[in-house]
């Protein structure tokens, strides 16, 4: 590869992204009870999105990180499930938006991608449509 591209000019590792906050870690005992076997993680926009929760967020209605967290993966499992095996699939979710006024869950899509993690093992990142 060398060869044909040259010298790598910058490496960006899931472990640097894990790190620097780019990437947030799903805890591999909630992963493995929503049925994943490989470590799980989602991009801070993703999380900010559909998990975070804050006990000021429950001034419009209740809510928690664990739940929130637990309906994306959950939904997560079952969209690998129903998917064709392919590299990545799309995830329905509805979740209440952190606006401050909400109430009512409204409908948002995320994106599941198994790729490779540091050292080539399958590792799963939940991204919103089009992030890299």
């Amino acid at each position: 590869m060398a060869d044909l591209f040259g010298a790598v000019i910058h490496r960006y590792s899931r472990a640097q992204a894990l790190a620097d906050g780019a990437l947030v870690a799903v805890g591999a005992d909630i992963a493995r009870e929503a049925r994943f076997g490989v470590p799980v993680a989602l991009t801070a926009a993703a999380w900010a999105d559909c998990v975070a929760w804050t006990d000021e967020d429950n001034r419009q209605t209740y809510q928690d990180e664990s739940g929130r967290l637990w309906d994306v993966l959950w939904m997560t499992h079952h969209a690998i499930r129903r998917s064709n095996g392919g590299r990545s699939c799309t995830v329905e979710l509805y979740r209440v938006p952190r606006d401050g006024e909400s109430h009512e869950s409204e409908q948002t899509w995320l994106l599941a991608t198994c790729g490779p993690g540091d050292d080539g093992e399958p590792v799963i990142t939940i991204s919103l449509p089009g992030e890299d």
